[in-house]
């Protein structure tokens, strides 16, 4: 199979086209013909040496994909060879041929396209698990996304306007508003123009966030820990501004308000089956319109090295997808 292959934690330029054997898959995998597969900034990472993980060298990079279901182990029971599926794992997805975990993989619905299904497991269930599960955002509640643009932040910004949320969304820069605002925000926060925390009281009338999607980490999150609601929900996601903060714990102890983790990678090995289940029904909610993932561009496999240098230079909206077979 050809694949992308990443030989050195160096960034995009480590990257390139190799072929490979096939996977075989374990009693407990399907083995997937990829489709399409996403781009995210977990993999950039990865391939940079700044993940908390580290594959073996050489590795195929991509923890997202969608294709056909070609093999499946006797452990497997809820997909049948044909299957139309997207599927995940800490890498692998950029390749003619991904083997994935059984509780990994989930037949996608008719009227959802594999570049768009691609896009799903590592967004919407994310927005899903962290919102409705871990903070159980509330109808009319304030909700604050940082990073709202990207893949994981504008698909926060979708399933809180669908849980009926009051969306506050940041972003990095002024060009990047109107996306946001298509997917129901109704204010804007621009944090290399605007006084974060000032916005925010003026805002929300001085109420403050009941939840935070917070991506950014640094001095970001430790500004919107001091504008937290009583009784609310700050949840550290990721800290793409590279640096993890750390927190005075008289501000959670103040408003009577929680710090909440959410890896929802973590959460597919700790608890597989409401894992899927969460992954089925963001699924449904795509088929029904409810949620609409935001591709910003597709490319052949070939142009990976460019599809991580547009994620480097942040100059992405939703999700860039790799096309493979």
């Amino acid at each position: 199979m050809k694949a992308v292959m990443c030989t050195a934690f160096e960034g995009p330029e480590a990257l390139e086209i190799g072929v490979l054997p096939d996977p075989d898959p374990a009693p407990d995998e399907v083995l997937v013909a990829v489709e399409a597969a996403s781009v995210s900034f977990m993999d950039l990472l990865m391939i940079s040496g700044g993940y908390q993980m580290r594959p073996d060298l050489p590795y195929v990079p991509g923890t997202d994909a969608a294709g056909v279901a070609v093999a499946v182990g006797a452990e497997v029971d809820h997909i049948a060879p044909g299957d139309r599926v997207i599927g995940t794992g800490w890498h692998g997805a950029y390749a003619e041929r991904m083997a994935v975990k059984g509780w990994r993989c989930n037949v996608l619905p008719e009227g959802v396209d594999m570049v768009a299904g691609s896009t799903v497991a590592h967004t919407y269930a994310t927005a899903h698990y962290a919102l409705k599960l871990r903070a159980a955002l509330q109808p009319g509640e304030w909700c604050l996304v940082t990073g709202a643009s990207g893949g994981v932040g504008l698909a926060a910004v979708d399933y809180a306007r669908m849980l009926g949320a009051r969306v506050i969304a940041c972003v990095s820069s002024r060009d990047k508003a109107a996306v946001v605002r298509d997917y129901g925000a109704e204010a804007v926060i621009v944090l290399d123009e605007d006084d974060l925390r000032g916005r925010v009281k003026e805002i929300t009338g001085g109420h403050g966030i009941d939840v935070c999607f917070e991506m950014v980490g640094g001095e970001t999150f430790l500004t919107l820990a001091r504008v937290m609601a009583w009784n609310g929900r700050i949840m550290p996601i990721g800290f793409a501004g590279g640096e993890i903060p750390k927190l005075p714990m008289n501000l959670p102890l103040l408003k009577n308000y929680s710090v909440v983790g959410v890896f929802i990678g973590a959460w597919n090995d700790h608890d597989p089956d409401p894992a899927r289940r969460a992954v089925d029904e963001v699924l449904t909610h795509v088929a029904t319109g409810d949620l609409t993932p935001k591709v910003d561009r597709v490319l052949p496999m070939g142009q990976a090295q460019d599809a991580m240098a547009l994620l480097q230079d942040r100059s992405v909206q939703g999700r860039v997808v790799l096309e493979v077979g």
